[in-house]
């Protein structure tokens, strides 16, 4: 972890956290391929995964999951690698369990959906909302993808539009198209 990675960490840590014991919630962040992700790990799981601000994310989970929030490098550091090994093509699928506390209970379904579509592979807000019996809830499906606290690990960025076009995406175009880039090359060579 860098120094600024650290000062961050410690700038928004709960003022209940006094480092006595370990936080209840892993909050830190990862640099990686595209960009920056803000990481927090409760003991169910991975809970964001998130391009939001530090702050955003952080004022998030304090309001919907607790305010035992800090560093704890013991937790985030599996992620992280988990992360790195992803991002070089190492790793197709995450070890890693998802908390999906922050997401609505139609989401959690959605992104569910999501988990299930294969490493290097697409689907379609449709094909998705056939599967959950919700044909017509595309706008709905959309928003669920939008609000995912998980990317990367609950891969919303396999949804593209009916037409083969990216469509929308939380970390920008060029993140959606980097993560499929990577996936399509690994699927490829083997």
């Amino acid at each position: 972890m860098s120094s600024s990675d650290l000062d961050a960490l410690l700038r928004v840590t709960s003022s209940t956290y006094r480092g006595v014991r370990p936080p209840a919630i892993a909050f830190g962040a990862y640099d990686g391929a595209v960009g920056r992700l803000v990481l927090a790990v409760t003991g169910k799981g991975i809970a964001a995964c998130s391009f939001e601000a530090e702050n955003d994310v952080f004022e998030l989970i304090s309001r919907h999951m607790g305010d035992s929030i800090g560093p704890d490098p013991r937790r985030l550091d599996p992620v992280r690698r988990e992360l790195d090994a992803y991002f070089s093509g190492r790793l197709r699928a995450f070890a890693t369990p998802v908390d999906l506390t922050l997401a609505t209970p139609f989401a959690r379904t959605v992104l569910q959906k999501t988990m299930a579509v294969p490493y290097g592979t697409t689907t379609t807000l449709e094909e998705i909302g056939e599967s959950i019996g919700r044909p017509r809830a595309l706008r709905a499906i959309g928003n669920a993808l939008a609000s995912n606290p998980v990317c990367v690990i609950a891969p919303c960025h396999r949804v593209v539009r009916a037409d083969g076009s990216l469509g929308d995406y939380a970390g920008g175009a060029a993140a959606k198209q980097h993560l499929l880039n990577v996936e399509r090359r690994v699927s490829a060579g083997s």
